[in-house]
């Protein structure tokens, strides 16, 4: 007898193949039969008129904090996820002095738009080494597993001190401790190395992240840690600077590759969008990772599956009109009153009289790029759109708050100021700055189905009063399998990418596919109703702090070792989540 049978169901396997009718049948969390399963079971889930998939592996998540004091790592496991990798883009908490904590509390909250008051209060600390915080981490359940990476950051202050946040080049003695930290890690189940080099990461402060322009030489150095090892992945940010020159470009594409060569043929990713001041630039990195590869050097690309951009709302992190000088002055009010207040005639007309004073730089987190935004409010409107309470992420010309604008006879700015207030205040509007130069999708497709491509860049956990895009592995069924009217990609090669492609890279060998013998991560989703709701604010963080959820109907359960953590969009409380330690353990 089965404990639990999934009957019904048209299983979509995770390896590619055509999907099929057929059941899964389950029992001590593996899976014990697929396509024909007999017996009786001990609970049924009726998936008829539903798919059966693996459950989907999340590369790029940034729970590293949240993971010591929430069980539940919402809101990527409300959306499939099974498994999330954390340790991204060099940021993390571990190793860590407990003279650094404050520092990388700061650079977490700069980096990643996390509120320093909920990591200092929720944060347990009960760790200094990464094997500690990996144990510390894995002390309590969770509703799902996690695996992570040794951030370049923490490793880098840990080692250095002071001089990793001056900005010191890293000595011979430096590097091989950082080389000997990450290769104890990695024995101990680590999954891999972070590093980060992009320019829009900064810490509270302002300040450049400690290994943003590190050498080629630290790279490698510590690269090398994961030579002779059967698992272990290198994961990158950088700016590529094609924008600057091509030189540049090629420069930094050679640091990274001479990094992936250092750790003796282990696999990188880099992330790959989009960008405006660079349009040609993703191409040239799909060129390079080309050739890379064609050398035996394994790079992959990781892709978000629409565009990459923010959230604006008067309660979100950012909005239009927060460097203007009368709106400070009420800034300062609850929602309500602020809300009450942009609405009086004068008040908003001396508001749209205005123009931005500087909101980065002088010690704030906010990235340079708010300010050349807010200078020029009138061409972010181009690009600026209502979501709608049934979210369009490729929505076209027609639907900008521009044309919009034009069509009411008003300035750009007046439909933004407008549009804010919707909803009592919580309207939100989106912005995406990277993949939407041509305001479509038709680049994000080419490149999620390149060769070398993995779906990632969800960035879970992080950016919470900005983005949720958590929700990409659900945005992947909705509009590139079933919505999108023009090249539409095929069910089972989109659940192989979120399932079978994303474990496979990660080195995990128990998951990714519905196999006999496997670990029972599983979805049952009713594809025709899978459908995404607008994000909404909510303050359930340490110290108050908010962040962006977006709620899902559609997935009729979701199993991690054969329990149901989540129904119909709710987690149900169950927690078989753990760490997983990749090597002999993984």
């Amino acid at each position: 007898m089965y404990e639990l049978k999934i009957s019904g169901g048209v299983i979509v396997d995770g390896r590619g193949g055509a999907p099929f009718r057929g059941d899964v049948g389950i029992s001590g969390g593996r899976i014990v039969a697929v396509g024909d399963a007999p017996d009786a079971a001990q609970r049924t889930i009726d998936a008829d008129g539903a798919i059966v998939t693996p459950g989907f592996v999340d590369l790029h998540c940034h729970y590293d904090g949240q993971v010591s004091w929430d069980a539940d790592l919402a809101p990527s496991s409300v959306h499939g996820v099974t498994t999330c990798v954390m340790g991204n883009c060099g940021v993390g908490f571990a190793p860590v002095r407990a003279a650094d904590r404050a520092a990388l509390i700061e650079l977490m909250e700069g980096v990643e738009d996390i509120p320093g008051t909920a990591l200092s209060e929720g944060l347990r600390w009960r760790w200094e080494s990464f094997e500690e915080y990996m144990a510390a981490i894995d002390e309590e359940p969770h509703a799902i597993d996690f695996a992570v990476q040794v951030p370049h950051d923490a490793l880098r202050v840990y080692v250095m001190g002071a001089r990793a946040l001056a900005g010191e080049a890293a000595t011979e003695e430096d590097i091989a401790a950082m080389r000997g930290l990450t290769r104890s890690a990695l024995l101990a189940g680590a999954a891999g190395f972070s590093t980060g080099r992009t320019d829009n990461h900064r810490a509270k402060s302002g300040a450049p992240t400690p290994a943003s322009e590190s050498s080629a030489r630290e790279l490698c150095g510590i690269a090398a840690a994961l030579q002779g090892l059967g698992h272990g992945v290198l994961q990158a940010v950088s700016d590529f600077d094609m924008a600057i020159s091509p030189e540049r470009f090629d420069a930094e594409f050679d640091v990274l590759e001479a990094m992936a060569a250092a750790s003796g043929g282990r696999p990188l990713s880099i992330s790959l969008s989009e960008r405006d001041g660079a349009p040609r630039q993703w191409r040239q990195i799909l060129a390079r990772v080309e050739a890379a590869n064609a050398r035996g050097v394994a790079i992959k690309v990781q892709v978000g599956a629409r565009g990459i951009g923010v959230m604006l709302g008067l309660g979100a992190t950012f909005h239009p009109f927060m460097g203007f000088p009368s709106y400070k002055k009420v800034s300062h009010l609850p929602l309500a009153a602020r809300v009450e207040a942009l609405r009086e005639p004068g008040l908003r007309a001396a508001i749209l009289s205005e123009q931005s004073e500087k909101v980065a730089g002088d010690g704030s987190s906010i990235p340079p790029l708010a300010d050349a935004l807010l200078a020029n409010l009138a061409m972010v409107s181009l690009r600026l759109f209502r979501l709608g309470d049934v979210p369009n992420y490729e929505p076209g010309f027609a639907d900008s708050i521009f044309a919009e604008a034009q069509r009411r006879g008003v300035s750009p700015l007046a439909a933004i100021y407008d549009a804010l207030l919707e909803d009592e205040g919580a309207q939100l509007l989106y912005f995406p700055i990277f993949n939407y130069s041509e305001l479509c999708l038709d680049n994000v497709r080419t490149m999620l189905t390149h060769p070398q491509a993995l779906p990632g860049l969800s960035d879970g956990g992080a950016h919470v009063g900005t983005i949720c895009d958590a929700s990409f592995p659900t945005f992947m069924l909705t509009h590139w399998v079933r919505d999108r009217a023009e090249g539409k990609l095929p069910l089972a090669r989109v659940v192989q990418m979120l399932a079978g492609d994303t474990a496979r890279f990660i080195g995990m060998r128990d998951r990714g596919e519905l196999v006999v013998g496997r670990r029972a991560d599983l979805n049952v989703i009713d594809l025709p109703r899978l459908q995404l709701a607008r994000p909404r604010m909510v303050r359930d963080l340490p110290a108050g702090g908010q962040r962006l959820l977006q709620d899902v109907r559609g997935y009729v359960a979701t199993l991690v070792a054969g329990e149901v953590i989540s129904a119909e969009g709710r987690l149900t409380g169950a927690r078989p989540g753990r760490l997983v330690r990749l090597g002999a353990r993984g």
